[in-house]
């Protein structure tokens, strides 16, 4: 596997020995200095180029990066249509050395758009003066955001609601349509909510990764465990378990993050959704009626 000094030194020499690149600048986590170091990482680079279309045409141009695995070219992908490719236009490729280049050419004034949006972008190589200058990188963007009050009411209440929703499918046995719900969007609330915990322990300067990633950073060992224990397999009774760790997380965090901000918190539609959901779980399957 080719190092990083390696794939340094090829990504801008390739930059430098072809006229038609002008600069190149890098973003994602390996300019960010909070992101874990690993094998993994991809390289996220962009070419600046006056005309993207060239390399649009004569794809042979990227065999100089090396053998490639697999790849993927996201403009051309009939699932992610409209997609201005004179502007804009990349390939994601895996290496068979293990490496992974996810590699753009952009115009300069869409460049000189998007650069100023990611304080994560770090220029390499600008050989005619296109791009602005960049602050040194930092994933300040990412901070998780205090909440007002409303925010917080909403986060609480959309979770507490939907959790109807969660019964009734575990009731009927409809295990897709509960990971769906758990997934997409009563799950979500409990990591909005988690993260705001974070954020009052840490200043609101930290940042918890996609998909909360880094959560376990900031967590006691105990609040990270029972995380992933809202996590759960198609059987419906380990199901019916998560769902319940996830009310005890939720109800503990909400409280706590309520008291810290000085928001006011409603308990007793947290006891009414959460008494609703224990009753379900011990409806008879013949059951004719909720109640």
């Amino acid at each position: 596997m080719r190092n990083e000094e390696e794939m340094y030194a090829l990504i801008l020499n390739t930059a430098k020995e072809d006229p038609r690149i002008r600069a190149v600048y890098m973003n994602g986590s390996r300019t960010n200095p909070n992101a874990d170091r690993d094998i993994f990482q991809d390289y996220d680079i962009v070419y600046v180029v006056h005309d993207t279309q060239p390399f649009i045409d004569d794809k042979s141009w990227i065999d100089c990066f090396g053998q490639r695995l697999y790849m993927q070219y996201p403009e051309d992908n009939v699932l992610f249509p409209d997609n201005d490719t004179s502007r804009c236009y990349g390939w994601l490729i895996q290496f068979a050395d293990g490496n992974r280049l996810d590699l753009h050419v952009q115009t300069p004034d869409y460049t000189r758009e998007e650069i100023v949006k990611d304080r994560l972008c770090k220029i390499l190589l600008d050989k005619d003066g296109l791009l602005p200058p960049m602050p040194p990188a930092t994933d300040a963007d990412f901070y998780v955001q205090r909440p007002g009050e409303p925010e917080f009411l909403a986060c609480c209440n959309e979770f507490w609601w939907c959790l109807n929703n969660v019964a009734k499918g575990l009731w009927r046995g409809e295990v897709t349509y509960v990971q769906d719900m758990l997934g997409f969007v009563v799950r979500p609330e409990l990591v909005r909510l988690l993260s705001w915990k974070i954020g009052c322990s840490h200043d609101f300067s930290v940042s918890i990764g996609k998909s909360g990633k880094y959560m376990c950073r900031y967590l006691t060992d105990e609040q990270w465990q029972n995380f992933l224990k809202t996590y759960a397999d198609a059987e419906v009774e380990n199901l019916w378990n998560a769902v319940e760790i996830m009310c005890r997380l939720f109800d503990e965090t909400a409280r706590d993050v309520a008291c810290e901000l000085n928001f006011s918190y409603n308990t007793e539609e947290a006891a009414a959704s959460w008494e609703y959901l224990r009753h379900v779980r011990v409806l008879p399957a013949d059951a004719d009626a909720v109640y």
